[in-house]
């Protein structure tokens, strides 16, 4: 069965793998996903990510926890397939007022909301964390 979302499937394993208290949680890789998993892991929301070299890649996440509690405390898609969320530079969201962190997609690859706002692009909304 091929998967609709990607983006949302990541997110949804991570959310689970959370719930569970694993250490860390592996999906099919993808270009857009390690680009997604970078920005985690500069964010300090992961430890740290490796894509396997196999005939069909696998990225596997290592996930944080700070006195037995999940580091990210919510992660939410934002766009959906059915409904692109693009925004301009002045109409980037800002999660729990600048606490959390959305992640773009923009023409210079995946970032920040901060770093989409100091270079001066917009983009599609990917998803929020907390």
């Amino acid at each position: 069965m091929s998967m609709q979302d990607p983006v949302a499937d990541m997110l949804t394993r991570i959310r689970n793998a959370h719930h569970r208290s694993k250490p860390d949680v592996s999906m099919p890789s993808s270009k857009l996903k390690v680009s997604v998993a970078k920005v985690l892991q500069d964010e300090g929301y992961i430890g740290g990510y490796e894509v396997s070299e196999d005939a069909k890649p696998t990225l596997t996440l290592g996930l944080k926890y700070f006195e037995g509690k999940p580091v990210i405390a919510e992660i939410s898609r934002f766009s959906k397939p059915s409904l692109r969320q693009y925004r301009a530079t002045n109409d980037l969201p800002k999660v729990r007022s600048g606490l959390g962190v959305a992640i773009i997609s923009t023409s210079q690859g995946v970032m920040t909301d901060r770093a989409a706002r100091a270079s001066g692009i917009g983009g599609e909304v990917l998803c929020t964390v907390f």
